[in-house]
């Protein structure tokens, strides 16, 4: 543990505390339990120290929180999501979720199966976090970069089969795709975005041959307004795929691990932080990258494609 000087003495041990729980690692419960409560300090608009004399501790205490590099008790956390309103189902998964990162929070990093509700509003908070995104879908056009009609059809075709008939979750299910595009795109902050998929996602029809077309021609747009933003096709020609029929997200970060994240058709996603797992999915995404075409010729092929819908 490292030393800390010049404490005022009234708050000796609650700093050494404080300043001790910098080392923790950075699990992905610890992050996601971060972010949430970051994302709900902000909706109240309270500052880091007006959460820390809420639970009787420092400002300092919650930014450790809320980088993952600290977690709070089970009366502290009760407390602040009391100070943020916080009731419900959410309040359940979020105490459900720091009771795994403080059971974890001495561990090496672990494969993590996060199967608690809303899991992928936990997803678009590190995403929103992170300096850099690497995703690669085959079949599909990445959420991040589909169009709004696109979004709109291939989640309405779900409604009645992966959920019940319900007008209202799939209206809430397209609001969150497309504020999660805004979460990443719209920080304000640069943010390197890379996305690669398969040809074939811009043959498969999603909703109406002019869905398709304004499918890509929104890749056109987004690669025109957005200097950060790369996107590659592979053609279906292409031989020496080593990701056929899946995909997966890379999540970096400034002073976290690297995170990786793959999602299931249905049921619980996959986290990946240790550097052997990180390894190979790097290592797979820069081969995909080359058996892309280049950002110039995917943009070609985005204009062939609206030609032929």
């Amino acid at each position: 543990m490292r030393k800390v000087s010049s404490l005022p003495p009234s708050s000796d041990h609650q700093l050494i505390e404080e300043t001790a729980m910098v080392l923790g690692r950075q699990t992905v419960e610890r992050r996601q339990l971060g972010l949430a409560l970051r994302r709900l300090r902000s909706r109240t608009g309270a500052s880091q120290q007006d959460a820390g004399n809420a639970i009787g501790r420092t400002g300092a205490r919650i930014s450790q929180v809320e980088t993952g590099t600290g977690t709070l008790s089970v009366e502290e956390l009760g407390k602040l999501l009391d100070f943020y309103g916080v009731n419900g189902d959410e309040r359940a998964t979020l105490l459900a979720l720091g009771a795994e990162a403080r059971k974890r929070r001495r561990q090496p990093w672990q494969v993590y199966t996060d199967v608690l509700p809303d899991a992928f509003q936990r997803l678009a908070d590190l995403e929103e976090d992170a300096t850099a995104i690497s995703a690669y879908e085959a079949g599909i056009i990445p959420g991040l970069v589909q169009s709004p009609d696109y979004i709109r059809a291939i989640i309405s075709v779900g409604n009645g089969l992966w959920w019940q008939t319900s007008d209202d979750e799939t209206e809430r299910r397209i609001k969150f795709r497309l504020q999660r595009q805004r979460r990443v795109f719209e920080t304000g902050q640069s943010k390197r975005v890379h996305v690669i998929f398969t040809e074939d996602a811009l043959d498969n029809v999603v909703g109406s041959t002019s869905v398709m077309r304004g499918q890509a021609a929104h890749l056109i747009q987004l690669t025109e307004d957005l200097p950060d933003l790369l996107v590659q096709v592979i053609p279906s020609k292409a031989a020496g795929n080593p990701a056929l029929g899946g995909g997966m997200i890379l999540l970096d970060f400034d002073g976290a691990p690297t995170i990786g994240f793959i999602a299931s058709l249905y049921g619980p996603n996959t986290y990946y932080g240790e550097p052997e797992d990180i390894a190979p999915m790097t290592r797979v995404f820069q081969h995909l990258s080359k058996l892309a075409l280049s950002t110039d010729e995917s943009k070609l092929l985005f204009s062939k494609k609206m030609k032929e819908h």
